[in-house]
């Protein structure tokens, strides 16, 4: 119940209920909010979960709902979104956008050169020892796991700022073609950022999420097709998912499962290279008009006020058929004004245009679904929203497309109901996803034939389109001494078709294991066999590969008296009670073997172990199990049936002697041995391949680099922030002594004083004060408020004064009133409900007549001082007087409230005569009650009122309601 400790100084008991206090830290622990970022190329989206305001998109600091994915350092500041837009305008090596592709790759990636090419002022370099890409900007270097940490910082800070909670944990969306490289890269940049990532999740299955939770009433046991579309700023993709109610075999509730069955996708195809397009037509235009020799493509500035202009061009292209574009002061003071039309704009994406529908095309083609099974197709993506990508699209499905997803937030919005879903504190109803490998995943090995030749052998682990998270095990059972293997893609031909080199280095890893040897040794003996050394891989639901464990696998003959022997007195006496309550039987059979652990693992076996060379199979373990189960489930129906058979005894002879000679077989018996599994260790070191991780005393140089850019930061909006205070406090002064309302309240004194601080204040700000810190601002702010606030605090009295008379006035009124009712409730006026004494009443009237009394001569005294002299009747004054009166209220109305009439003991009734016709059956009388028989003591009963604090339950919160008031709370959950 909790712990007892006894307060010895007046002997009572203080009772601490620890597991409330326990309870009460972890509501609060558990009522943390969480986040989902949707980082992308052009734009960044945070969407926000916390208790009673379930899923909303957080506002930035210009409350927008989306953010430029920009961050630009200049003189040592360092600003984000639109201001590093701006900035990179005048200065465009100093500000970096469009960075999410540049995540795990290294210099030589064709993808940074493509960057290269489109954004040519910026200054890329090499990592000296992972070679990723590293920016350049003068004497300052910022890795590209720096710059995007600094973007998920923002991103916390917009979400902290809108929930008012400390955030810790988020989802993070990610284009469904990242690979191993890049995913961990992220996860990494996370971590710089302080943040635990929940999950990756990639943006169509986010916005098939978003689109199934809004839908949940059309979900059914029927399996659904749709096909979600998305053309953004650097990518197009397109997936086909489907939407069913499937049971669960373990809890058996049925739940709907969105899983995606088809990818198809184009990394380069988007908004990004039609602006690109735009912006070298714009600049060769430029040239041709020949206002300056120089050429706009040599300079760095113009280039990047054509990229601007090219981008808002862009988008009112899209609604108009016609616009001009015009920058002021392009290049040597020149300006540029030119009419795009429509059709020019898409002549230059005309081959753009031609590559559209091969996303849509490729995801039908893997899921092998055909176009008319699909229910609906779904656009999302900023650029969808292009009337040529639509026609296209239109034409070539030849259905309308489906506008009904908000194309900018409805893949954060998904993906912080997944974060709701994996975070602690929320109840969400549940909602299963299922995503696809994209690129396959093998173990290559090398093994020695019987000829004494070595050959490579390979196996899949992870095929495509193979749903995840998911667990594998492979078995290797020919080698008996250390060896390696390597993981890598697979058929990574098939599925780029020629891009191979954009995902970087096909190999992601090389596993060296040791001690195999010694560990066989040690282990195998006449009664233990060896399975085989198991790898067990995982990928988990962010679609990150890695090597769970090794071990080695042995199976023990255990016969009966090695068992006993083996076996303690206290293994005896728990297996004697594990019998009694599962209800085991002791002839059950030695040689059914347990489980094997992981049993709906999939398992990859290099080759049985009599079988011959070259006949490798990959079976799935779950398969492999249930025929074992299988093939023993058939043993036993035949020991049955032949046992049943044998019980009949034979014609002629006696079942008396049948039954002997069996009795006397089941003693001759042999008991069949136990076969034990046994698992050893085998260590492991794995390697990765792809790109060196950003771990250890490089993880340590960054988030070093990263604290320092934070506390210049802070100390920035520190100063500004001392800053802002300071001048606005003069200004305000200066103004309000201007005013009567103000100036009367002060001395001729204070007025010069106040006047002459503040000028000697401002002078100081526009010469010496410009470049001073945060703490002299703070201190200077600090002396002028030490002389205004005296002003301040007796304006503030004679304004909320006539307030306080006016309430005091009428809790004087209420009083008298109950006074009055009172008086009526004493012994002496009313006898049957004497609730109040005559004392009680002598002493609420003498504080009645007391308060008007020191009311009417504080009022008369303080009207007879001016407005400048102290106060001598406060706000405060009148409260405490207030406080007094009511005291004296409030106990007469508790005692009224708790007061009951006494009950009388009734006497008991009187015989009644009976006429001799009645019947014996009509002279019944009722038992006399408890309050009716002679000599019992009265009882009162009062009907429990119901408590203030019992609050109803918790009412399930509709996922379809972005905010709405919080109706209650069950348990530390929040229903989504």
């Amino acid at each position: 119940m909790g712990t007892r400790h006894w307060l010895p100084s007046d002997g009572r008991m203080l009772l601490i209920v620890l597991p409330m206090v326990v309870a009460l830290f972890a509501t609060l622990a558990n009522s943390a909010a969480v986040m989902s970022v949707d980082l992308g190329s052009e734009w960044m989206k945070v969407g926000v979960v916390s208790p009673g305001v379930p899923m909303e998109i957080a506002l930035n600091k210009e409350s927008k709902r989306k953010t430029p994915t920009t961050i630009a350092f200049r003189n040592g500041d360092r600003v984000f979104g639109e201001d590093a837009q701006t900035l990179g305008v005048r200065f465009p090596s100093n500000s970096f956008g469009y960075l999410t592709d540049l995540l795990g790759k290294t210099v030589d990636n064709p993808m940074v050169d493509l960057y290269r090419k489109r954004f040519p002022y910026y200054d890329i370099v090499a990592d000296p020892v992972r070679r990723t890409v590293v920016f350049r900007s003068g004497e300052e270097q910022y890795t590209i796991e720096e710059l995007i940490a600094q973007l998920l910082q923002v991103a916390k800070s917009y979400a902290e700022d809108s929930t008012g909670q400390l955030i810790t944990e988020c989802v993070l969306i990610v284009p469904g073609f990242y690979g191993q490289a890049e995913r961990t890269a992220l996860v990494a940049a996370a971590r710089l950022a302080n943040l635990k990532v929940l999950q990756l999740i990639n943006d169509y299955t986010a916005v098939a999420l978003n689109y199934g939770i809004f839908r949940r009433k059309e979900i059914n046991e029927t399996a659904q097709y749709f096909l979600f579309y998305d053309m953004g700023a650097y990518k197009t993709s397109a997936a086909v998912v489907s939407y069913q109610l499937v049971k669960d075999k373990a809890t058996r509730e049925t739940h709907p499962v969105v899983q995606v069955l088809g990818v198809g996708y184009d990394r380069t195809l988007g908004g990004l290279e039609m602006q690109v397009r735009l912006r070298d037509y714009l600049g060769r235009e430029f040239n041709k008009m020949g206002k300056t020799k120089t050429d706009v493509f040599t300079n760095p500035r113009a280039m990047a006020k054509l990229f601007k202009e090219a981008g808002r061009l862009k988008n009112v292209l899209s609604a108009n058929t016609e616009h001009y574009a015009q920058i002021e002061g392009l290049l040597d003071e020149q300006d540029f004004r030119l009419l795009v039309k429509r059709e020019q704009f898409e002549e230059l994406c005309k081959d753009l245009y031609e590559r559209v529908t091969a996303p849509l095309d490729k995801a039908l083609a893997v899921s092998g679904l055909a176009l008319d099974v699909i229910n609906q197709v779904v656009l999302f993506g900023g650029n969808t929203r292009v009337p040529k990508v639509q026609d296209i699209l239109r034409t070539h499905i030849g259905q309308e497309l489906a506008k009904n997803l908000n194309a900018d937030e409805a893949a954060c919005m998904g993906a912080v109901y997944r974060a709701a879903d994996l975070a602690t504190g929320f109840k969400v109803k549940k909602f299963i996803t299922k995503d696809a490998v994209l690129f396959p995943i093998q173990v290559v090995f090398d093994r020695e034939g019987e000829s004494g030749a070595t050959r490579q052998v390979r196996r899949t682990l992870f095929g495509s389109m193979n749903s995840y998270p998911q667990k594998k095990v492979i078995t290797f059972n020919k080698h008996t001494d250390d060896f390696e293997f390597t993981v890598q893609y697979a058929e990574l031909d098939a599925v780029l078709k020629g891009d191979t080199e954009t995902l970087g280095s096909p190999d992601l890893a090389r596993v060296q294991l040791s001690e195999v040897a010694k560990r066989l040794k040690a282990s195998v003996a006449e009664n233990v066999e060896s399975k085989g050394i198991k790898a067990h891989f995982l990928l988990d639901d962010s679609g990150i590969f890695s090597l769970a464990n090794v071990e080695l696998v042995l199976e023990k003959t255990v016969t009966k008296e090695e068992e006993d022997e083996d076996e303690s007195t206290f293994q005896k006496i728990g297996n004697t009670i594990s019998k009694l309550f599962s209800g085991d039987s002791a002839d059950k059979p030695a040689e059914e073997k347990p489980p094997t652990e992981g049993g709906a693992e999939a398992k990859d076996e290099e080759e049985p172990a009599s079988g011959k060379e070259g006949k490798e199979s990959a079976e799935e373990e779950q398969q492999q199990q249930q025929q074992q189960e299988g093939k023993k489930q058939s043993g036993k129906d035949k020991e049955a049936d032949g046992g049943a058979k044998d019980a009949k005894p034979e014609a002629g002879e006696p079942a008396d002697k049948k039954a002997a000679d069996e009795g006397t077989e089941a003693k001759n018996a042999t008991v069949k041995p136990k076969i034990v599994t046994l698992k050893e260790p085998i260590p492991s070191k794995v390697e990765l391949a792809y790109v060196v991780p950003l771990d250890g005393e490089l993880f340590d140089a960054s988030a070093k680099r990263l604290s320092a850019l934070d506390q210049v930061a802070k100390a920035k909006q520190r100063r500004e922030t001392a800053l802002n205070a300071l001048e606005s406090y003069v200004i305000d002064a200066q103004v309000k002594l201007d005013e009567q309302e103000y100036a009367s309240c002060a001395t001729e004194t204070e007025i010069e004083t106040i006047r002459k601080r503040c000028g000697e204040i401002s002078e100081w700000l526009y010469e010496d004060g410009s470049d001073a810190d945060a703490e002299t601002y703070e201190t200077k702010l600090e002396e002028l408020r030490g002389v205004a606030n005296e002003v301040y605090a007796r304006h503030w009295e004679h304004q909320e004064r006539p307030i306080a008379l006016n309430a005091l006035k009428q809790m004087i009124n209420g009083s008298e009133g109950f006074l009055r009712s009172a008086r009526n409730l004493t012994k002496d006026t009313n006898p049957e409900k004497d609730v109040f004494t005559a004392v009680e009443i002598e002493t609420l009237e003498k504080a009645i007549r007391s308060t008007i009394e020191w009311r009417d001569t504080e009022v008369a005294e303080q009207e007879k001082l001016a407005r400048n002299a102290p106060v001598r009747l406060t706000v405060k004054d009148i409260t405490d007087r207030m406080g007094l009166l009511d005291r004296e209220v409030k106990y007469l109305v508790n005692k009224l409230k708790l007061w009951r009439p006494k009950v009388k003991p009734t006497p008991p009734p009187k015989p009644e005569k009976t006429t001799a016709g009645k019947k014996e059956g009509e002279q019944k009388e009722e038992a006399p009650s408890s309050e009716e028989l002679p000599g019992s003591e009265p009882v009162l009963e009062q009907t429990p009122e119901k408590d203030a604090d019992e609050t109803e339950e918790g009412a399930t919160i509709d996922p379809t309601a972005t905010q709405q008031d919080r109706t209650g709370e069950s348990g530390d959950h929040t229903e989504l």
